[in-house]
């Protein structure tokens, strides 16, 4: 019997398990598509931006009590990576002409294919059009880029973040008219 999800936005009181929830999605899904040096690396240019919380633009979807996924949108120019992560930029973008961003999606290992990301998205779809936004765009991992293409965003191109370790790391970058 599966439960019922709740989606809310997310409260600074919710960083540790939300930090838990995307090293568990890092470490378990990633596999399946990156070889383990990759995985690794992926630490590093993935993880939680605390900006988007204070944003208020960061939610948690809830399967009761549990958190059963995480994930944001932005409309700061940063396009991808965590609090601990180097080139990221604070600016806001213009609504008129820029791209929401969609940021930091994450289901809980024991929650794929359950609707969670997709309830993300749709969420943080409506809010950006509720701002202004006419698009919204990633940095796909290539374990969600799968969801992603299905949800109607459409790849506009690959490129790779490379570590502090040499170690690159595969990212899409897609898009959709929202």
């Amino acid at each position: 019997m599966s439960q019922t999800l709740h989606i809310r936005p997310a409260m600074r009181e919710d960083i540790p398990t939300l930090k838990l929830v995307m090293d568990r999605a890092i470490k378990e899904l990633l596999p399946a598509f990156l070889p383990p040096e990759q995985v690794a690396a992926s630490q590093e240019v993935m993880g939680l931006d605390t900006q988007l919380i204070e944003d208020g633009t960061y939610y948690v979807v809830e399967a009761g009590d549990v958190i059963a996924g995480c994930g944001g949108w932005s409309r700061r120019a940063t396009l991808f990576g965590g609090d601990h992560s180097a080139g990221r930029d604070a600016a806001l973008v213009d609504p008129a002409t820029d791209p929401a961003r969609v940021r930091a999606m994450y289901t809980d290992p024991g929650f794929v294919r359950r609707g969670v990301g997709r309830l993300i998205l749709t969420t943080c779809e409506v809010k950006a059009k509720a701002e202004g936004f006419s698009r919204s765009e990633m940095a796909a991992t290539m374990a969600g880029e799968p969801l992603y293409a299905a949800c109607g965003y459409q790849r506009i191109e690959p490129f790779e973040a490379e570590t502090s370790n040499g170690v690159k790391v595969p990212l899409v970058r897609m898009g959709k008219a929202i």
